[in-house]
């Protein structure tokens, strides 16, 4: 991982703090994260290669979406905005915020098991390859479990209260490590938490719409009344971020209320962008299945509607007897 500039015994002062000058300015490449990105970059890559090589289809909606995701997990572990989230709670919250809450969703719009189980080539007979292996994993009982609103949803909401009003925020943030597992918690929550809600990729979980737009409902409210909280508290929440360095000018409870009202304002934006792609997919959906019934009455002759006219004749048959 990447070194901190203006902590302790770390080398030069941080500059005075803004975000884009912490995006732009300062940067601080955490390897872990880019190598993970680089990875699945690459592997998506190879994937629709292998779709396009054999004339199948990708929608380029969805490499877009990919790209996106991986670039907004890279926009906040490997530049300035890192080194500002072990000083500034700000700085760290927009890093939960982005890790938790747009990240998962642009990576889950992005397909990416939908793409592996149609670029991945099925075993010989009888032996098992990394498509089956894929497979059952998907139809396991772990991932039945984890992927269970009764468990995603508290996951969702005791990572923002059981993380920041215990003392486990100021355990974990006293070492590079700590805040690692930090990021890829956020991370992690954020795909169980939208994996079924997205419902672009199978899953064992796949209600209808309007069920997904309820659990989306139910996780919202928690998250904004965190940042509300934060925003609100007259005192420091965590002890980390009580000393700022001096050269950044800041004072330590005014950027805990901006990190609330990140915080905050985060639990609408990605609510919106959910309800946007949820009714686009339901729009499709109609739409298929409209098709589908087209091309049934094709085959059939469309047998229910004569069948319906034949009994609207039999009614008429019998008032006029």
């Amino acid at each position: 991982m990447g070194s901190m500039p203006g902590m302790p015994g770390m080398g030069h002062e941080l500059a005075p703090f803004t975000f884009g000058r912490a995006l732009a300015f300062h940067p601080s490449v955490d390897w872990a994260f880019l190598g993970i990105s680089v990875v699945l970059l690459v592997l998506y890559a190879a994937g629709c290669v292998r779709l396009w090589r054999r004339g199948d289809k990708w929608p380029i909606g969805r490499v877009v979406a990919w790209v996106l995701g991986l670039a907004t997990m890279v926009m906040v572990t490997c530049t300035g905005l890192s080194q500002y989230g072990m000083v500034l709670l700000s700085a760290h919250m927009m890093q939960h915020m982005v890790l938790s809450m747009l990240t998962p969703i642009l990576l889950l719009l992005g397909g990416p098991i939908t793409l592996a189980l149609r670029a991945l080539r099925p075993a010989a007979k009888g032996s098992r390859g990394p498509r089956e292996l894929l497979v059952a994993l998907l139809h396991s009982r772990y991932v039945k479990v984890l992927s269970h609103p009764a468990f995603t949803i508290p996951l969702f909401i005791a990572s923002l209260y059981g993380l920041y009003f215990t003392p486990l925020f100021d355990l974990l943030m006293k070492s590079e490590w700590g805040h690692f597992a930090m990021m890829v918690h956020f991370l992690a929550v954020g795909l169980a938490f939208f994996w079924p809600i997205m419902g672009v990729d199978p899953g064992p979980h796949r209600p209808g719409y309007v069920m997904r737009m309820l659990e989306l409902f139910v996780g919202m409210p928690f998250h904004a009344f965190f940042g509300v909280a934060i925003m609100m508290a007259s005192g420091l929440m965590v002890g980390t971020f009580a000393h700022p360095p001096a050269a950044l000018g800041i004072d330590p409870l005014g950027d805990q209320h901006l990190a609330g009202g990140l915080a905050w304002a985060f639990s609408e934006i990605p609510t919106a962008v959910v309800l946007i792609a949820l009714t686009f997919q339901w729009a499709k959906s109609e739409e298929r299945q409209s098709r589908r019934k087209d091309r049934a009455a094709d085959r059939n002759g469309d047998q229910e509607l004569e069948a319906y006219n034949a009994y609207l004749a039999r009614l008429e048959q019998r008032s006029a007897g």
